[in-house]
């Protein structure tokens, strides 16, 4: 899974394409909404939905349109459901997110192992280092602090994330429409 200046180069391109446009502005409304909803386990333990489609828009259109739905995801659930002051470094979250899961999904096979080293990788750099950083920064509280409360969250997390993601994208492979855009 290395780096690939095509795929940055391919999805730089999709956003040519009207198709491209109108399904990510679906995501994003579809982000809007699965922004509102959240299963809340306990204080420190949620189970988020919105983060599957940032992974969708990076699996199909590429690591450039997925930072791009992650970011302006992102700004629109803050508008829609502010809590706190905005924070640009969640944006940055939102975007390295996307980008990542383009880097490792878009025009690959998506397998079990690879859905995980994406979930893996987004959790460890934007879900328990960043956020955990931006959250320290925001509250005051000493990094290290809130790194130790985030580890068991982001490991409770993980199969839990892979599995949605993983399912979703089985479901979506499986639709008419994305084996149309694949014979392109």
């Amino acid at each position: 899974m290395s780096f690939s200046f095509h795929s940055v180069k391919s999805s730089v391109h999709e956003l040519k394409n009207v198709t491209t446009i109108a399904v990510c502005g679906l995501l994003i409304a579809l982000n809007a909404v699965l922004g509102l909803l959240t299963i809340v386990i306990s204080n420190i333990l949620q189970i988020r939905f919105s983060f599957l489609t940032i992974a969708v828009s990076g699996m199909l259109y590429g690591p450039v349109v997925g930072g791009i739905v992650g970011a302006v995801g992102d700004i629109v659930n803050y508008m829609l459901r502010p809590s706190g002051p905005f924070f640009p470094g969640f944006t940055l979250n939102a975007i390295l997110s996307g980008f990542i899961y383009g880097l490792i999904l878009y025009k690959k096979p998506v397998t079990v192992w690879r859905v995980l080293a994406a979930n893996t990788i987004v959790m460890l750099l934007v879900n328990y280092l960043l956020n955990s950083l931006w959250l320290s920064i925001m509250y005051g509280q000493a990094f290290l602090a809130v790194l130790s409360v985030r580890i068991v969250t982001n490991l409770i997390l993980l199969p839990i994330n892979v599995t949605m993601l993983y399912t979703l994208i089985k479901f979506i492979q499986k639709l008419p429409v994305f084996r149309l855009k694949k014979t392109r």
